[in-house]
């Protein structure tokens, strides 16, 4: 069994060269981006990276995770993966939400909220606003 770091993994991102973490082993699917059943679009979208979350969102079947097999070549040393960013709301010093640098679920929450925020400050400006006239 080879131990990859992740600076290994990212290398591998390319559709001739194409390489998935899923639950701390990795994989290089390049020989199968051409049988991928959603295309090869979607393992490049992960590509040397963490695919766990992707992986597991889609509910493979159970001959999906055997396939898995044939493409293992090895586990992630767990000290090289790059250490999660901490993001709070503006606002809300209690909560914070917590962004993996390979993962875009912070992204995607951070869109939300954001807009959110913006309109919530318009509006307490207004209506700060109208108590001052």
């Amino acid at each position: 069994m080879k131990i990859h770091s992740y600076e290994d993994l990212s290398k591998h991102n390319q559709i001739k060269d194409c390489w998935l973490l899923i639950s701390g082993k990795v994989y290089d699917v390049t020989q199968f981006m051409d049988d991928h059943p959603g295309g090869d679009q979607v393992l490049l979208s992960t590509a040397g990276k963490d695919a766990t979350a992707n992986f597991e969102d889609v509910g493979h079947s159970k001959s999906a995770r055997e396939m898995l097999v044939r493409y293992y070549i090895g586990e992630i040393d767990s000290s090289s993966i790059p250490v999660k960013r901490q993001y709070t709301v503006p606002g809300q010093q209690t909560k914070a939400i917590t962004q993996d640098t390979t993962s875009s679920f912070g992204i995607k929450i951070l869109q939300f909220l954001v807009p959110l925020l913006i309109l919530g400050l318009a509006f307490g400006t207004r209506e700060y606003n109208k108590k001052l006239d």
